[in-house]
């Protein structure tokens, strides 16, 4: 498995990296995204300590995805969507924010399993620790860590 790090600086640099992230991962066919079966959902795992970026990450890569309405953080709701146009293999993006969760029946609830199988949906789930034992094996895991100074942010994408 290869790991890649990233050092970045500032809030604006990682939404900015998120940006970039997405476009990098849209040029990859759909067969070959982490090897995902095309009859799954983009999933990608955002995970690290609270105030380390994951939320940040999550609004840089829905505004790039072409969500123009405000975007915050799930935390209370669970799980919020957006529809997109601007993406052509894909219909809906789900930001799902785990924190508060306490038995994963609460998410398969809202219609987990059906959102993980539709090869339409990209899925941002923080803290997805919390509801391991539901997650695919072929997900993309991003883990945000604090830097050495104040502002700074070491992204690990694997």
């Amino acid at each position: 498995m290869r790991f890649y790090n990233y050092y970045l600086s500032s809030s604006a640099q990682t939404k900015k990296f998120a940006g970039i992230f997405l476009k990098e991962i849209l040029k990859i066919p759909l067969s070959k995204q982490t090897c995902l079966p095309v009859r799954q959902a983009l999933i990608i795992a955002l995970s690290g300590n609270l105030g380390a970026g994951k939320t940040t990450f999550a609004r840089g890569f829905l505004r790039v995805a072409g969500v123009r309405s405000k975007i915050t953080s799930p935390t209370f709701t669970l799980i919020k969507n957006y529809s997109i146009n601007k993406l052509s293999n894909y219909k809906k993006i789900y930001h799902i924010d785990c924190y508060r969760i306490h038995k994963l029946k609460e998410l398969i609830d809202f219609g987990l399993k059906e959102l993980f199988e539709n090869p339409k949906n990209i899925i941002l789930i923080e803290w997805p620790e919390r509801i391991q034992r539901a997650l695919p094996k072929n997900i993309i895991k991003v883990k945000f860590k604090y830097g050495k100074k104040e502002n700074e942010r070491i992204i690990i994408i694997k």
